[in-house]
């Protein structure tokens, strides 16, 4: 009953998003060209380099576009858990929590749209950079279903992320300096290889803030058949495990959320 509402509400909210065809196309054009431009810096100094600490250039396309697919799934499916802060401020959460459907829900459909510049981006960089990797013989076929599944888990763990996140508004109300540590610039972090930063970072990337579970802990076994089925079974336990925690904060902080009205 629950997902067929929620598909019923993020419906609507689509429809209504999508009157505003202009806007709509100018923002796909925008969010295009700034991913595009992100990339194309990384890919040449790779391409003048040939590779950076062992990963080459189709490996971290790889990387990037598990990260992009996961973050739009995320993004497209739960838009508004990232901008709690406003609902927080202006009390118009009160509002989701008189309807009759649970809060979470009711958020999670609010100016729903579906991202499709890092939805077409993503796929674009995963079929180069794997189709290029089957040619060279360093993956096979396998890999296809095995990266579907990673990205799934990868959605489910920003989701979680996001949401923790989000539920520690209603004891700080302001949030937007958190979500950029731990949303934008951890996800823009792990689109490249982990190996690449310190120690301290790597460690705070899965302990702390696990994107790295997004995509570098699975592709180690996809790509390099390090670290056997474990890796990639973690990551879904990972995902499993910051899902849990991140309902349970959710739960506490929405009984302890005072309204504007109280």
């Amino acid at each position: 009953m629950s997902m067929k509402l929620y598909l019923l509400l993020i419906r609507a909210s689509m429809r209504s998003r999508m009157q505003y065809k202009m806007n709509f196309l100018f923002s796909m054009a925008m969010a295009s060209c700034v991913h595009v431009a992100e990339f194309l810096m990384v890919a040449l100094v790779m391409m003048k380099f040939g590779s950076i600490k062992g990963w080459s250039l189709y490996e971290v396309c790889y990387l990037y576009g598990i990260m992009m697919l996961s973050r739009a799934i995320y993004r497209t499916l739960a838009s508004d858990v990232h901008h709690l802060e406003k609902y927080l401020v202006s009390g118009d959460l009160d509002a989701l929590i008189i309807r009759p459907i649970p809060v979470l829900l009711a958020l999670m459909t609010q100016n729903a749209k579906i991202l499709f510049a890092e939805l077409g981006q993503g796929t674009i960089l995963l079929v180069i950079a794997m189709r290029a990797l089957m040619q060279q013989g360093q993956i096979g076929w396998e890999a296809v279903p095995l990266t579907v599944l990673v990205i799934l888990s990868g959605a489910v763990i920003l989701f979680a992320i996001g949401l923790a996140t989000s539920a520690l508004g209603f004891w700080l109300t302001r949030i937007e300096s958190l979500q950029n540590m731990t949303e934008d610039a951890s996800q823009t972090a792990a689109r490249y290889p982990l190996s690449l930063y310190p120690k301290w970072l790597q460690t705070a990337f899965l302990a702390v803030v696990p994107v790295g579970f997004v995509n570098y802990i699975p592709s180690l076994f996809i790509l390099r058949q390090d670290g056997g089925l474990l890796f990639l079974l973690g990551s879904i336990l990972v995902a499993a495990l910051s899902l849990y925690l991140a309902m349970q904060l959710w739960k506490l902080g929405l009984s302890r959320y005072q309204s504007t009205g109280s």
